[in-house]
């Protein structure tokens, strides 16, 4: 549908070299990531996966949406484009939340036994919250680009509450990664196969990431009633896209994900031998006294 308006330029997209730079920054991850899971077959490589595959799409749609005055004028395009950066977002949060629980496991340290440690060792529970904030995302962004302003309004509403949920699952999981660094430091280590930076210093590397999502997701929850001023590229970019992509180059440090082997082996219970070495056990052997 088209009535001559640019829809995409009035939402703030503009720049084509940046939106293109963007999307071929991401390939070179894809596939870096693409090896990573067939090589060690965790859970958080097929997220980071999936995040870089919508990302790389979400910025050539992007850069079609503003190098094209035909490609401007669909509203059915432009609510697409916002959809699979909303979506794909769930990959990159999922991701982070997934590595700090298994490094939890591989800790010597004893897991933290506060009310809010608990809840966000529940996995199911973290998804189900996750799913619920992209189901109103995507519903409120979609409402926000029809053109009945009943639906409009519904959609800020529905846009809003997923912004918030986003805000404070981000917040949950610095939280989280918080209070795990606390417990390394104060004793205990992580356990990993090889010894590497990111297995002496990973836990800085998670603080990281927690940082830049929450500068993400907090500049999304103060522009959230102002639309037009967070998708205006002189912030966007560098408050939400730029945070985003390095927070994914961190996961590239070398040891920093542990293989599927390693978490199965941290997961097997622990068997205690006994220790015989200061027990006296004497041999006699012939008429020796």
């Amino acid at each position: 549908m088209s009535d001559g308006q640019n829809y995409a330029q009035e939402f703030g997209i503009i720049s084509i070299p940046a939106a293109a730079i963007f999307a071929a920054v991401y390939v070179p991850l894809l596939v870096w990531f693409i090896r990573q899971s067939y090589k060690l077959r965790t859970s958080v490589f097929f997220s980071l996966s999936l995040f870089c595959a919508i990302r790389i799409a979400a910025f050539v749609i992007r850069a079609i949406l503003a190098g094209s005055n035909k490609a401007g004028q669909n509203v059915g395009l432009l609510a697409g484009d916002q959809i699979l950066f909303s979506v794909g977002f769930f990959g990159l949060l999922y991701s982070a939340y997934t590595l700090v629980l298994d490094r939890e496991t591989m800790s010597d340290t004893p897991p933290s036994r506060g009310i809010i440690s608990q809840i966000m060792r529940n996995r199911r529970l973290y998804r189900m919250a996750l799913f619920i904030a992209i189901g109103l995302g995507t519903s409120g962004l979609s409402l926000v680009e029809g053109t009945n302003s009943g639906d409009t309004s519904i959609g800020n509403s529905l846009h809003m509450a997923s912004t918030i949920m986003f805000l404070v699952l981000v917040a949950l999981l610095a939280y989280q990664t918080f209070i795990l660094a606390r417990l390394e430091l104060k004793g205990g280590g992580y356990k990993q196969s090889t010894r590497t930076f990111a297995a002496k210093y990973g836990m800085y590397i998670l603080l990281l990431i927690s940082v830049l999502l929450l500068i993400r997701e907090a500049f999304a929850t103060a522009t959230m009633n102002d639309l037009s001023k967070q998708n205006n590229e002189h912030f966007w970019y560098p408050l939400v896209a730029l945070p985003e992509v390095l927070a994914v180059l961190l996961y590239t440090t070398p040891g920093l994900i542990p293989s599927r082997a390693e978490m199965q082996a941290a997961r097997r219970p622990k068997v205690i031998l006994p220790n015989f070495s200061t027990s006296k056990v004497a041999i006699t052997t012939g008429d020796a006294p």
